[in-house]
């Protein structure tokens, strides 16, 4: 069970925390991308700026495009390629050069969208993954053009993380109450066939018709099981241990439910 609900957080770490679009003016074309774990998310539904080649492309080292910080309200994105350094290297240094968001997409054609990672200390401009085409349609409209392009969030953090939790929430008490019925079921089934007398042996039992005129010593009047008086004529059966009861009682008892006496609790296979 424990493992189960560990494997259940790996998944969600697995999972991407949220989902975006990058969504082009010129072309008004919206793309799938993959936002970064390591980096802030997009605040509100979209943040939009220009967009700017990175020089050098890769961003493995200091950018030459730096820009400057005069003007609060222009956002500046960096297109960054994938590829030789890691992807913190590249988000450290678009936002040393003062961009306030990246891009960075795939170097290899038809390749699965992943969640880029890295350390999160002091960064606080968001990031993106984008598949080689995407790159290649944003590389040819990249013209450093006030708001064109933007990053719009799909999905809230927020109402993931709940949607999430609740997923998790759901599937460990599911777990937890298949685990108690199959435990429960197992036990039962191993009472069942483990203490419990073949019909063969409990059919060699010695039996008495029930005379009260003529009560044998020893017997009682009355079944410890049923709790029912015996009447003339019932058959009863008597135990090694010489308590007797109706032999239906006896029969079901010691072939459905315990090896035992009711009565003295003597185990009769012995």
């Amino acid at each position: 069970m424990i493992n189960l609900f560990f494997c259940l957080i790996f998944l969600c770490h697995l999972i991407n925390p949220s989902s975006s679009t990058v969504h082009l003016k010129s072309t008004s074309q919206s793309f799938v991308d993959s936002p970064a774990r390591f980096t802030r998310r997009v605040n509100g539904s979209r943040i939009c700026g220009s967009l700017h080649l990175a020089d050098p492309l890769d961003a493995c080292s200091l950018l030459l495009n730096e820009v400057e910080y005069g003007d609060s309200e222009i956002a500046r994105f960096a297109l960054i390629v994938r590829g030789k350094c890691a992807f913190e290297e590249k988000i450290r240094n678009a936002q040393d050069a003062g961009f306030r968001a990246a891009v960075v997409y795939d170097d290899q054609h038809n390749h699965n969208l992943i969640s880029m990672v890295g350390n999160p200390d002091g960064i606080w401009i968001p990031a993106v993954f984008v598949s080689n085409e995407v790159g290649e349609t944003l590389t040819k409209h990249a013209h450093a053009e006030e708001n064109e392009c933007c990053i719009i969030s799909s999905l809230d953090e927020t109402a993931w993380t709940v949607l999430v939790i609740s997923f998790i929430s759901l599937l460990v008490v599911v777990s937890l109450l298949a685990t108690i019925f199959f435990t429960y079921n197992h036990r039962w089934n191993q009472r069942g066939t483990r203490h419990v007398i073949d019909n063969k042996v409990v059919d060699i039992l010695p039996c008495i018709t029930f005379d009260a005129a003529k009560l044998i010593c020893n017997t009682g009047e009355t079944c410890a099981i049923c709790l029912e008086d015996y009447k003339d004529g019932e058959c009863l059966k008597i135990l090694p241990c010489q308590h007797d009861f109706h032999a239906g009682c006896v029969n079901s008892w010691l072939t459905k439910w315990a090896t035992s006496c009711p009565v003295c609790k003597h185990d009769i296979r012995a």
